[in-house]
């Protein structure tokens, strides 16, 4: 896109540039240095983020080199990396900017926690998967009855029991009606009591019916318990291990905690069985650790007023998603959406512009500044000039300052930045679908946000190759695309090889004296000439529309095709009998148009192929300019329709007299002799072409002829048909020796038939029809119909071969 764009003459920026990753980044890093045997606990803050800038200055170029190496037509100098001093100041004033409007808000929510990371990940970056497990079927007494007077759950998670703030029934469930509004018994907890309450919420069908209600630990049980009114009791601490909540469990691993919790069930009697069960499993998109539902204290984003503006730009045509599909997932997601939780307790990152005023309440008194300096001066003219403030140790999430690339990287918030002016809003966005919602969606909120401005017309979504599945990227279409650039290279050389040097002015004028965009020139073009540049010239149109319309599949196709069916195959082939069989002025038609064609082939290929385009650009004589910074090819240019057709004739001719060779088993190096046989305003073009059509045919050029009726010796002669109203005689003589050939079908024909016999009789055989599969039945089937219509062929073959034989 950036280099058709640029080539069209339009002002093109592509911006390169990388994220820092922040999960991502600090897990590798963490990693390296527990390999030297380090803690992040271990260092301060400000040693820790130096090693990972140690660690980024070696591998974060890593990406942009490959990018580079692929072609990619970026401006690097200027090239950008969020938490360049630029783009920070960007993300503090976005910060800053949505906390004044009332967007941004901190509170104690159910977030997904990563207990390695020791993060709170967004829901975006949990990916759920079907694992094997067990359901775990507890007894819990009911305080103040019987022994025999108990409720049996099943759950997934025992050891979150010590977060159980209610037990929950169905108010249809006959089976528990009579214990609604009495306590329960946690198990294991010295008898700690919670309600037995009725909710619609409950399935009657699922395990045993019953319900516990943690809402610390469970994402359903949480928007429960708020809708109820119910505590939140908190089990887990936040590197996975139970809390003082749990009791005598305190300090054991979550996945430890629930094999000893099992054990002293069964000890106690109150466990009642463990079986198997499939659950869905959350994992942590980054690190891969199983996700702990967990509330702790965020920051979060209002979203639903930033979506709903989202939503309308894609509703007015101000923002097109392609593939369209994509349109009903991106409405989806929006219409649906969540609170964005945007803290992370990480290290490496944007720190949360927020200052907390010592010895006071964080969640009450805190101050939002763009620096330590403003914050400071706003807690003295707030709590006195004695204050001490403290800033927020948790940074942003990575993808907040992701959001504002398309504006933070062109200057924002200074709007009155060169940059900003004149790239902003951009044209188009082109990522992988997988990011629609992290990156794409959010880039859309924050862009209409900050700027009033959809950032960019189209979202082009590209297809990923992470594994077979995802793309059928066979080796033998890499071996093709191989083919086609060894072709094209060939296809370069031969031109090279077949153009006057660069210091022979008067050949040089005799190759520029066409010129091949005026249509009167077109006219009196030969015709391989003609046509091959009525073709490119159609192509160009197509091509051009097709990249406008974002498809690049199309144009890839149509590139192809001509290249290596039209031009490779047909035109190369067919301008050598200028440029071996003529004197100077003769070579000149196709030499400008071998130049002419193969030069327009580089600059529409160029966006596809950008290195191989340019070297072979840059070997072509008179090259002043790179190939990068070349104009477009025009498009509208002339076009001779019936030299199309005219020269699609010839092919057809050419093709019918080498399938005919190719029957008859014709040596490629022999010539042939041949009558042509058409109307005469077809015999008029053809026969111009004498040259070529025996060039491309291996015909004997003294021995070929032109006529309107058969000749005398047609009945001794292969006869084909090209296209309605143009036949050729080939003279059997020339093709093959009879008495050989009719010795060899006669044998080829002996064996198709015992082929064909035998085939029929397993076919016939009842064993066969009532045993084999009807797969089977029907490949023997058609294995009979093919040997059949081959039996035919050869014997209308010696048929035709005997009759000439008699003759002569």
């Amino acid at each position: 896109m950036a280099r058709y764009h640029r080539m069209q003459g339009r002002p093109t920026l592509w911006l390169p540039g990388t994220d820092h990753a922040g999960i991502a980044t600090q897990l590798v890093v963490e990693k390296m240095l527990a390999s030297e045997g380090i803690k992040r606990g271990d260092m301060s803050r400000e040693d820790f983020t130096a090693r990972v800038w140690e660690w980024k200055e070696k591998y974060g170029s890593t990406i942009t080199n490959q990018i580079k190496r692929l072609g990619a037509s970026c401006d690097w100098s200027r090239e950008h990396f969020t938490l360049d001093e630029q783009l920070s100041r960007a993300v503090t004033e976005a910060f800053v900017r949505l906390h004044e409007k009332g967007l941004i808000y901190q509170g104690s929510y159910m977030v997904n926690w990563s207990p390695n990371l020791q993060t709170a990940v967004s829901d975006l970056e949990v990916e759920y998967s079907e694992e094997p497990g067990f359901l775990y079927y507890i007894k819990y007494r009911v305080a103040g009855g019987s022994r025999s007077d108990f409720l049996t759950i099943a759950t997934t998670r025992p050891e979150t029991l010590f977060g159980d703030v209610a037990i929950a029934v169905n108010p249809t469930d006959a089976r528990y009606s009579k214990y609604i509004g009495m306590n329960a018994i946690v198990p294991l907890t010295l008898g700690r009591h919670v309600p037995i309450i009725a909710h619609k919420y409950v399935d009657k069908d699922f395990g045993t019916g019953v319900l516990k209600i943690s809402p610390g630990h469970d994402h359903n049980d949480y928007l429960l318990a708020r809708k109820l009114g119910l505590p939140i009791l908190n089990v887990m601490n936040k590197d996975g291990t139970l809390n003082e909540v749990a009791g005598l469990y305190r300090g054991l691993d979550r996945f430890e905690a629930r094999k000893k919790v099992w054990a002293d069930l069964k000890e106690t009697k109150l466990a009642v069985k463990k079986e198997p069960h499939t659950s869905r499993v959350p994992r942590s998109q980054r690190g891969g650790e199983i996700i702990e539902p967990l509330v702790s204290k965020q920051w979060f984003i209002t979203m639903e007023p930033l979506a709903e503006k989202a939503l309308d730009a894609v509703k007015k045509g101000e923002l097109t998603i392609i593939p369209e599909r994509f349109e009903k997932i991106y409405d989806h997601w929006l219409s649906n959406i969540k609170d964005w939780c945007i803290s992370r307790q990480l290290w490496w990152g944007h720190r949360i512009p927020v200052w907390y005023i010592m010895g006071r309440d964080c969640e009450e008194d805190f101050i939002v500044a763009k620096n330590s300096d403003e914050a400071l001066e706003k807690a003295r003219y707030q709590y006195g000039k004695d204050v001490e403030i403290y800033q927020d140790p948790d940074v942003l999430d990575t993808w907040f300052s992701s959001a504002l690339w398309p504006f933070s990287t062109l200057g924002w918030p200074d709007e009155s930045a060169a940059d900003f002016s004149q790239y902003y809003p951009a044209t188009v966005l082109e990522t992988g679908h997988d990011i629609l919602f992290f990156w794409v969606a959010r880039m859309v909120m924050m862009g209409i946000e900050f700027t009033g401005r959809v950032p960019f017309k189209y979202v082009y979504l590209h297809g990923l190759i992470r594994d077979a599945q995802d793309l059928n990227l066979s080796t033998e279409r890499l071996a093709a695309n191989k083919a086609f650039t060894n072709k094209l290279w060939n296809a370069g050389k031969f031109i090279l090889q077949n153009l006057p040097g660069q210091d022979d002015s008067s050949s040089w004028d005799g190759i520029y004296s066409y010129k091949f965009d005026i249509q009167d020139t077109l006219l009196t073009l030969p015709l391989p000439e003609s046509w091959v540049i009525s073709k490119l010239h159609l192509l160009i149109d197509d091509v051009t529309t097709s990249y406008d319309k974002f498809f690049f599949g199309d144009c890839g196709r149509g590139i192809y095709d001509f290249f290596w069916g039209d031009f490779a195959d047909w035109y190369i082939e067919a301008s050598k009998s200028r440029l071996y069989s003529g004197g100077k002025s003769v070579a000149f038609v196709s030499q400008a148009a071998l130049l002419y064609v193969f030069e327009n082939i580089l600059k529409i290929l160029h966006p596809f192929m950008p290195f191989v385009t340019e070297e072979l650009w840059q070997a072509l004589p008179h090259r002043t300019d790179a190939l990068i910074i070349t104009s477009w090819p025009k498009t509208g240019l002339p076009r001779d329709v019936s030299s199309i057709k005219k020269f699609e004739n010839l092919q057809a001719l050419t093709r019918s007299i080498r399938n005919a060779r190719a029957e008859y088993s014709v040596e490629p190096a022999k010539r042939i002799s041949a009558s042509v046989v058409a109307s005469p305003d077809v015999v008029h073009y053809i026969s111009r072409e004498k040259e070529v059509l025996s060039l491309l045919s291996r015909l004997e050029l003294q021995n070929v002829s032109f006529t309107d009726s058969p000749p005398g010796d047609a009945n001794q002669s292969v006869h084909i048909v090209a296209s309605e109203g143009l036949e050729a005689y080939l003279p059997l003589a020339d093709m093959v020796d009879i008495s050989a050939e009719l010795q060899r079908l006669s044998k080829r024909l002996s064996k198709l038939q015992t082929e064909y016999d035998g085939l029929m009789a397993r076919l016939n055989s009842p064993n066969f029809k009532e045993r084999a599969p009807e797969k089977i039945v029907r490949e023997v089937q058609e294995k009979i119909s093919e040997t059949e219509e081959r039996i035919n062929l050869t014997r209308n073959q010696l048929s035709f071969l005997q009759s000439r034989e008699l003759v002569k």
